[in-house]
């Protein structure tokens, strides 16, 4: 990314990496971007999980800047839990990653994660489509565009869109859903298939 940018997204460093890259606190922040603040008992039902391994892995998500408490809304020692402002990428530095074989394995799970999540909300939308409002089926969208560029191309249209989303992320980041609104995912992906001289496999 450049210097200039203005969206506000952090990379994850490779102890992030490592501690984010577990089946259960993936699954954690999932429903806290899903539905909003939780506690650690509310998650444990959702779960099927004892509040102490919520509680403990709540923290260890707090630790590296996942979540944060959301002051205003516990009574006494109850404490809610809410996705940190801002985003975040997965994005170890080469340094990181090459000297840090758990680093490396910990992306690959990640990634493949996130694979299998942008594939069931995809299908989900998919399946949602008939019974969803009009006004609703309208605002969503599935697009892809293939585009021969640069390397130095692809870069800038990265940051490009990622400044549009950062700026819709900003109106969203702390406040209820508005009227009329609801929970939208955005999926952006730049793929260059082709910077490796590979070629796909020619259909059976």
């Amino acid at each position: 990314m450049s210097e200039g940018k203005s969206f506000s997204a952090r990379a994850l460093d490779a102890n992030a990496l490592k501690s984010f890259a577990h089946p259960l606190r993936l699954r954690i922040y999932e429903l806290l971007d899903e539905h909003g603040p939780s506690t650690a008992t509310g998650l444990a039902g959702l779960l099927g999980q004892n509040t102490g391994a919520t509680s403990y892995h709540l923290r260890e998500l707090a630790r590296h800047g996942m979540i944060e408490i959301a002051p205003e809304l516990g009574r006494g020692k109850e404490k809610y839990w809410r996705i940190t402002p801002g985003g975040f990428s997965y994005a170890p530095s080469e340094e990181d990653s090459g000297r840090d074989p758990e680093a490396a394995d910990a992306l690959d799970f990640l990634m493949d994660d996130l694979v299998r999540q942008r594939g069931a909300e995809l299908t989900r939308w998919r399946e949602a489509l008939g019974r969803a409002p009009e006004e609703w089926v309208r605002a969503g969208l599935f697009a892809r565009r293939s585009l021969r560029l640069t390397s130095a191309e692809a870069t800038a249209l990265s940051e490009q869109v990622l400044e549009v989303l950062d700026h819709y992320r900003k109106l969203s980041d702390g406040r209820d859903v508005p009227a009329g609104g609801g929970h939208v995912v955005v999926h952006f992906d730049v793929l260059p298939l082709g910077a490796t001289g590979d070629r796909p496999e020619d259909p059976a």
